[in-house]
C-alpha cells in the first residue's frame, strides 16, 4: 500500500510543485471535547498522514479562526524540497495576515 501512495504522490509531483490540504477535517476541538470518541480524534489527523507514509516533508500554517478555534492549511513538496516548501508557507502566512 506504501508503494501505491508513493508511486500516486510521485506522479502527482511531476505536475505539481507542492500539495495543498487542510491540516484537519475541521476546526480544533476545544480541550477534553472528543475524549469519549477516540475514532473522531483519530481522524482529526487522516490529511497529515500521507506526508509520513510516503517520506515527504510537510508543515502545517495557521489560517485563522472559526468561532475562536483555530484551523489550517498542510503544504506537502516533493522530497529534498523542503525550502520550497518553506518559503510557500512563509507567503502563505504573509498572505493571510494582511
Amino acid at each position: 500500500m506504501r508503494r501505491l501512495l508513493k508511486n500516486t504522490t510521485d506522479e502527482l509531483f511531476s505536475g505539481y510543485d507542492m500539495i495543498l490540504s487542510p491540516t484537519t477535517p475541521d476546526v480544533a476541538f476545544k480541550f477534553g471535547e472528543n475524549s469519549e470518541d477516540p475514532i473522531k480524534m483519530y481522524l482529526e489527523d487522516i490529511f497529515t498522514v500521507l506526508a509520513n507514509l510516503v517520506g515527504i516533508p510537510a508543515i502545517s500554517v495557521p489560517m485563522g479562526d472559526k468561532n475562536g478555534l483555530p484551523f489550517g492549511i498542510q503544504v506537502m513538496a516533493n522530497q529534498f524540497e523542503e525550502a520550497q516548501m518553506f518559503a510557500a508557507a512563509k507567503h502563505i502566512i504573509n498572505s493571510c495576515s494582511e
